[in-house]
Order: structure tokens, then sequence, then C-alpha cells
């Protein structure tokens, strides 16, 4: 590589170029209204609902992905979600949660991203990895303090227990570990312009489910 190539790390270049959808998502209008205490817990249900399809599409892929040379590094054994998930939605909607349990359109439509990419693409997959799992480790842990206080769940306990990662008792230096793992990607400088890309694309999959949400559950004038 070339030594303009190497002057800004592959995490920082990510981080940079995604700022603007990740802004767009953190200031959607029903995350907004539901960070603010203004929707009900229904709300929050039908979004842990959508992140549930999302971290499954993700996370059944992981194991078949251990051994690649892109992914492989970043299938970490205490980041996954969907056991905490399940525990939430058992909490939020009972025993038979899974009952009548639907993705959205745009939620199918991300989660059938994530399993295509986790097939044909190991590098878009770590895209999406990213933007999902730095994102929980951070800004999650607003929506988890959030919704203790709004809704009454003991703290990091049933109902929030997605935003907690038991196993990461230093999320500061799990993410550093994370970033100097993309600095260190298995990938040329064109493949690792794909994955911002598809950065890029991730946090739009993110913002349409938003958007969704937020034309089901607007607020009364």
């Amino acid at each position: 590589m070339d030594a303009t190539a190497t002057a800004t790390p592959f995490s920082t270049l990510i981080r940079v170029a995604s700022h603007e959808q990740h802004t767009e998502a953190e200031t959607s209008t029903f995350m907004s209204d539901l960070l603010g205490g203004r929707l009900g817990v229904n709300a929050y249900t039908r979004y842990t609902e959508q992140l549930w399809f999302v971290y499954r599409a993700l996370e059944s892929a992981a194991e078949s992905l251990k051994a690649d040379p892109v992914a492989g590094p970043f299938i970490q054994r205490e980041l996954l979600r969907t056991p905490e998930l399940e525990r939430d939605l058992a909490h939020l909607r009972g025993a038979g949660w899974r009952t009548g349990l639907e993705p959205l359109p745009a939620t199918a439509a991300y989660a059938a991203r994530v399993a295509e990419c986790a097939r044909v693409w190991p590098g878009g997959y770590v895209a999406h990895h990213y933007t999902r799992y730095l994102g929980d480790l951070s800004g999650g842990q607003i929506i988890r303090d959030k919704a203790e206080k709004t809704w009454g769940f003991a703290r990091k306990g049933d109902g929030v227990r997605f935003y907690v990662f038991e196993e990461i008792p230093n999320p500061a230096a799990f993410k550093r570990g994370y970033r100097e793992l993309l600095d260190q990607v298995a990938a040329d400088d064109l493949e690792k312009q794909r994955i911002i890309d598809e950065c890029k694309r991730a946090f739009d999959f993110n913002g349409a489910v938003l958007r969704e949400l937020g034309a089901r559950f607007p607020l009364s004038a």
C-alpha cells in the first residue's frame, strides 16, 4: 500500500464516511420520540422485535464465518445479542412471544441484505457487523438508560438485556480493539471502499426501519 492509503486508519475512514447517515438514524423522529418518553412501551416493544430479525440474520451466520480471513476476526462470542433479545421479548410479549411476530417491510429487506452478505461477501458482512455492534456499545447505552427510567425496567434487567454486554466489562477498551481489527482487515483499498459503501447502506437500512416505525407510532397532534 502506498503512503497515502496508510495515512488514515480504515476505522477512521469508515466512521467519517458514515457520519451523516449515523446522525440521521440517531435523530429520527421515532427515536427522538422514544428517547423523549413520548411513546408507550408498545413502541419500544415493536422496535425490539425489529432488532431480533436483524440480529438473527447477523448471528445465525457467525459460526460459518469464523474461519473466514476477512470476517472471522470479528466473530466474538461476547457480542452475541440474540439470546438477550429473546429474553427481552419474552418479558415484553410474554412466553408465546414468537406468535404473530412479523418484520416490517424495511426490516425484512435489512435482514435479507445481512443474510446475503453473510453468504456471498464477508466484507459486506463486516460492514453490517460494525454498524450494529459498535452502535450497541455506544448509543445503545443511552436507550437502555431511558428505557429503564421511562418504563420501569429493572436496571440491566429483563426488557433491556439487549443493551447489557455482561462479558465486556470495559466497552471503551473493547471498541478500541475492534477498531484495531478494522485497521488490520484483510482487504485492499478497493474492497475497503466497498465496505465503507456497505456501511452507508447499513445505516440507510436502519433509517428505513425507524421511518416505518415512526409511521406506525405517530404522536397525536
